[in-house]
């Protein structure tokens, strides 16, 4: 399949959706109080990108995910490398992260207002939680994967064990490991939205929070499309930088 065939049937799928949400909704079948129209969701869009000053609201999730996000990689990445290269670590830690990694992040939001109240610190803990786990665990497979005779090779040429860590291991598992933090990308926008619907002033969760106090479902509907859409458009610029930071991996 081309990739202009893949375009054409992305759009034909959203298109088909529209339909039927405008048959739903104009054709009367569901109460506008319950879901509004496509129109309707425009118009309050627009409402709230020129009255509410949403594209501040916006702002500030997109800086919380990428605060949160940036925090868990910067820990994970290291720990999963490790795990993945030295068996007592993983002995040592592979339990608790695969306990930990079932626990929802939003189950830690009472603690974390008690520990750090309800301001930035907070929301930047939860997507660090929902994050953290997931990427060490995903990239200590990953990197235990590798392929033993790229490092026995490397061994026989005398090569040490951080040698074989930096010149054989993370080259090795570096593609990889940069589409597994795209795949979590998307996993911590769940949990910015989540952070944000409790105990909070500002971003998307907010506002559909305020929406759906006044049971304004077009202001909910836009808030959530616009989310999916950013998360959309981060998700193709991860896939465009890691296409061109590792080329060989698209041969």
């Amino acid at each position: 399949m081309s990739a202009r065939q893949r375009v054409v049937y992305g759009l034909a799928f959203f298109v088909v959706f529209v339909a039927l949400w405008s048959w739903a909704t104009f054709g009367g079948h569901v109460s506008r109080t319950f879901l509004a129209d496509p129109l309707t969701m425009l118009r309050e869009g627009w409402d709230l990108l020129t009255k509410y000053d949403f594209l501040s609201d916006i702002g500030m999730t997109i800086w919380r995910v990428i605060g949160g996000f940036t925090l868990a990689a910067v820990v994970a990445v290291p720990l999963g490398v490790l795990m993945g290269a030295y068996k007592p670590i993983e002995a040592l830690l592979e339990p608790f992260v695969s306990f930990a990694r079932y626990l929802p992040a939003s189950a830690f939001i009472p603690l974390l207002i008690l520990w750090a109240g309800i301001g930035e610190m907070q929301k930047l803990l939860v997507i660090f939680i929902g994050s953290v786990f997931q990427i060490i665990l995903m990239i200590a497979v990953n990197v235990g994967g590798t392929r033993r005779d790229l490092v026995e090779a490397a061994y026989t040429l005398g090569a040490s064990d951080s040698g074989i860590i930096r010149r054989v291991l993370l080259p090795s598992s570096a593609p990889e490991i940069a589409e597994i933090l795209r795949l979590v990308l998307g996993w911590a926008w769940t949990y910015v939205i989540v952070a944000e619907l409790i105990g909070s002033s500002s971003g998307i969760g907010h506002m559909i929070t305020d929406s759906q106090a006044l049971l304004n479902t077009g202001q909910i509907i836009f808030g959530i499309i616009v989310i999916g859409l950013i998360g959309l458009v981060s998700d193709f610029l991860f896939k465009a930088f890691n296409a061109w930071l590792f080329p060989w991996k698209l041969a």
